[in-house]
């Protein structure tokens, strides 16, 4: 075999944690960046994971557990070196919507089921597969997620009051709720949102060192505790504990594990999705490279430690992981350091979160909303991207919104499919021809103006075979006068088992009209499909040429 036409086999990843392979060469100056990168990391994560866990309809230590457990877990046994986790504004809305419908308990079972699904997938190396998820599917959801999060945050920051028993579940109940009580808007919150939001907005060009999120909390507690605001806080809607997490086994039944498939389905697809996603952004900055399925059989590990203990679903926090690299985290200490931190403000600090304005937490989530959003991207898809994918966005983010992500993401995929399906079907081809003319002299299975006997007919096939092209083969003709059928099959690449049915069907009938068929350049996965059909054994190996040439003699053979 020629250099230029050996294949490489990639070798199978390890599933061994990035901790054990980068503590051999570790060094105590390495420790001391990453106790500091982690410090500052948990002070990022602080009022992150408060108000993520406010947006999620749940308490609020048990976002700061989210943090502690699932970002010690998935430290730990992960692929990545610089991987920080914790809850993210992806799950809000879909936590929000399992607690609203099916209580704490659907939720942990709900992540149960992601957990061992992520270590599924990790196990049988799935890892690879998430990059079949289009582009214009995660832009969409991720944009739709954003825009949920914003919607749901507006009653805080406005500080309006709804009747008891409003259904306020759907991001469109949300909606109608907020048009319907517009006349409650408390000015004073108003005034607490709008200066939390612009100190987040420019306190990031005065210092990087100290996250604004902290200043904003700061600033709102001090503006409502001095000038004596009439404002909820956290303090007035929730129960604040600075208590320990507990291991807590949730009420198991099989019509609830049923019931909650689908979520679970949903939560472990985008765990994957965000983690991966935040684990190659890691690797562009340190210019490193991750493992990943054993980054999704950390996270699986991870998410179903933090809803035992009284968290909820986590996964890679882009921002937070961005973070950890500038202070100079370089290895999984950083992000087990990051935990034990926020376990110290827990037991510390907590109490002091009952201060928190509402609309100081709807500020910093719209700060979160709009960087998560990623708007840019989505307008350049929709001036550059192909009619189809514009479709597929659009829908995605539409259903994110109006239904949920479960929805979106699956009628997305359907959507994304089927358009594929079609655009390939509009490449495949099959046209008969008598001559050919090929340029390429040095072509082996070139025809330069080649006689086509009256008794061989010949059809060439492009593009790959499937049942969305199935039908085209049917299409193939025979003349009562034809011997010979040969079918060119240098310019496809694939085919599947409708494509062959149908090949399988054409060969019987040209086989009872007396016809026999040759095949021209047939290449290696159509030939393996046909071996293991029974195809090729049909036709006869003296029925399979190497180039078209080889077929013209072979079918003057049978003429002969």
């Amino acid at each position: 075999m020629k250099p230029s036409q050996a294949k490489t086999k990639p070798t199978q990843e390890k599933l061994k944690p990035k901790l054990f392979s980068v503590m051999k060469n570790y060094t105590p100056a390495q420790f001391g960046k990453d106790v500091v990168a982690g410090i500052i990391v948990a002070i990022i994560a602080l009022p992150l994971s408060i108000a993520l866990a406010l947006a999620s309809g749940v308490e609020p230590e048990q976002g700061i557990y989210t943090a502690i457990i699932a970002g010690f877990l998935i430290s730990f046994f992960g692929g990545s070196r610089v991987q920080i986790a914790g809850p993210t504004a992806a799950f809000a809305t879909i936590v929000a919507g399992i607690v609203a419908t099916d209580g704490m308990n659907g939720l942990v079972i709900a992540t149960l089921i992601a957990g061992v699904l992520l270590i599924l997938m990790g196990v049988f190396h799935l890892g690879s597969l998430i990059k079949f998820i289009p582009y214009t599917i995660t832009t969409g959801f991720t944009a739709g997620i954003a825009v949920t999060i914003l919607i749901g945050q507006i009653k805080d920051f406005l500080g309006l009051t709804f009747p008891a028993g409003t259904v306020t579940i759907e991001t469109v109940d949300k909606v109608k709720a907020i048009a319907g009580n517009i006349g409650t808007i408390n000015w004073q919150a108003v005034i607490v949102g709008v200066v939390c939001l612009a100190i987040l907005i420019v306190w990031p060009f005065i210092s990087k060192k100290i996250p604004g999120s902290l200043i904003a909390v700061v600033v709102g507690i001090l503006m409502v505790k001095l000038l004596n605001m009439k404002v909820n806080t956290i303090g007035d809607l929730y129960t604040i504990s600075n208590s320990l997490p507990k291991f807590r086994l949730p009420e198991f039944s099989f019509e609830l594990i049923r019931s909650e498939l689908g979520n679970g389905f949903t939560i472990a697809v985008l765990a994957a999705i965000e983690s991966l996603l935040s684990a190659v952004v890691a690797d562009s900055m340190i210019n490193s490279r991750h493992r990943s399925n054993m980054e999704l059989v950390a996270q699986g590990i991870g998410n179903i430690g933090s809803v035992l203990f009284g968290g909820i679903p986590a996964t890679g926090a882009i921002a937070r992981t961005a973070a950890n690299i500038k202070n100079g985290g370089r290895t999984p200490i950083a992000g087990m350091v990051h935990s034990i931190v926020l376990v110290i403000v827990l037991v510390v600090l907590m109490p002091y979160a009952a201060y928190i304005p509402m609309p100081t937490i709807a500020a910093i989530l719209f700060v979160v909303a709009y960087n998560m959003c990623g708007w840019r991207n989505f307008a350049a898809l929709c001036k550059k991207a192909p009619k189809s994918d514009i479709l597929v966005l659009v829908l995605t983010f539409v259903l994110t919104v109006v239904f949920d992500l479960v929805v979106a993401i699956g009628v997305g995929m359907v959507l994304a499919c089927v358009l594929f399906m079609k655009s390939m079907s509009e490449e495949a081809e099959i046209h008969g021809w008598k001559y050919a003319l090929d340029e390429s002299e040095n072509d082996p299975d070139a025809i330069d103006l080649r006689e086509v006997p009256k008794e061989v007919r010949v059809y060439e096939v492009t593009g790959p075979m499937f049942f969305g092209v199935a039908n085209l083969i049917s299409g193939i003709t025979i003349k009562d006068f034809t011997k010979v059928l040969i079918i060119r099959m240098r310019g496809v690449p694939a085919i599947d088992a409708s494509a062959m049915q149908a090949l399988d069907s054409l060969v019987d009938r040209c086989q009872k009209a007396g016809v026999t068929v040759v095949f021209s350049h047939v290449n290696d996965q159509p030939r393996r499909v046909m071996e293991h059909d029974g195809l090729a054994a049909k036709v006869g190996a003296e029925n399979f040429c190497k180039h078209i040439d080889a077929a013209l003699e072979r079918a003057k053979e049978i003429v002969g």
